[in-house]
């Protein structure tokens, strides 16, 4: 056990982090689950991830602006790709999102094959540095986060088919690179999977609130017991998702006895 980490200067920026993060990605992967679009969430993400090893590949700076540039550039070329794909291929569309995703996936190992460091690369990629996050790097995101948020509950009856790619590859390109590839998938997809077959507002409160759980609950155990903080949220998020389905199924069932 190691209490060393549970301190606000690491965990208050980390949860600060996690919030942005979930702000966005509850509304849009309840709208990814009803699009039946699973994996575009991984696909996009990838790709955004490509840009930045791309970006690395020419000695750019990590967190510099030409790093950012490139990840939002390819994340929005693969959203306009995916976009089309759904629109003249539809019926093997989920298909074809999987396959973007492994060629994705597999250039990066290939870019970063010759990379004394690459292992480390593709970790952080995946698994995030979330612990890592500073409070100067949430000022952009925030910025951005509320621009998406806006933009969704405003102006989402506006938008068409390419109108969402584009906003989702803006959220996940902004959260890929504070949370990691896992972490953008389980805060898309889980809270989702807890609030399915509620109405639009009791369905957000419920993914807001296992998200929120998740995230504060998972970067306390990962400091306490000194484990990787993505991995210790994917599993608190889907804990804690597991644990409303129970609750709220039991409500349901003691309710339809009562009805008898």
């Amino acid at each position: 056990m190691n209490l060393d980490g549970m301190t606000l200067s690491i965990l208050g920026p980390a949860f600060i982090a996690g919030l942005l993060v979930i702000a966005t990605h509850v509304p849009l992967g309840q709208e990814v689950l009803k699009r039946g679009i699973i994996f575009i969430d991984l696909a996009i993400a990838q790709i955004a991830g490509l840009g930045v090893i791309l970006a690395n590949q020419f000695g750019w700076q990590a967190h510099g602006w030409e790093v950012q540039l490139a990840a939002l550039t390819s994340a929005l070329l693969g959203a306009w790709i995916l976009s089309l794909m759904g629109k003249f291929w539809g019926a093997i569309q989920e298909a074809l999102i999987g396959v973007t995703f492994i060629l994705s996936a597999t250039a990066s190992i290939l870019l970063l094959a010759n990379n004394p460091q690459g292992g480390e690369h593709l970790k952080e990629l995946l698994v995030g540095q979330i612990l890592w996050v500073t409070w100067d790097q949430l000022i952009p995101i925030t910025l951005m986060t509320i621009a998406i948020l806006l933009a969704w509950f405003k102006f989402r009856q506006y938008l068409n088919r390419m109108g969402f790619y584009l906003i989702f590859a803006v959220a996940v390109t902004s959260s890929v690179q504070l949370v990691g590839v896992y972490l953008v998938f389980a805060s898309l997809i889980i809270p989702a999977l807890a609030s399915n077959n509620y109405k639009a507002k009791a369905g957000l409160i419920i993914g807001y609130t296992v998200g929120i759980l998740g995230y504060g609950l998972g970067l306390i155990f990962s400091s306490i017991i000194d484990l990787p903080s993505g991995a210790v949220i994917v599993w608190s998020i889907t804990i804690i998702a597991l644990i409303f389905q129970f609750i709220f199924k039991k409500e349901k069932s003691n309710k339809l006895l009562k009805q008898q």
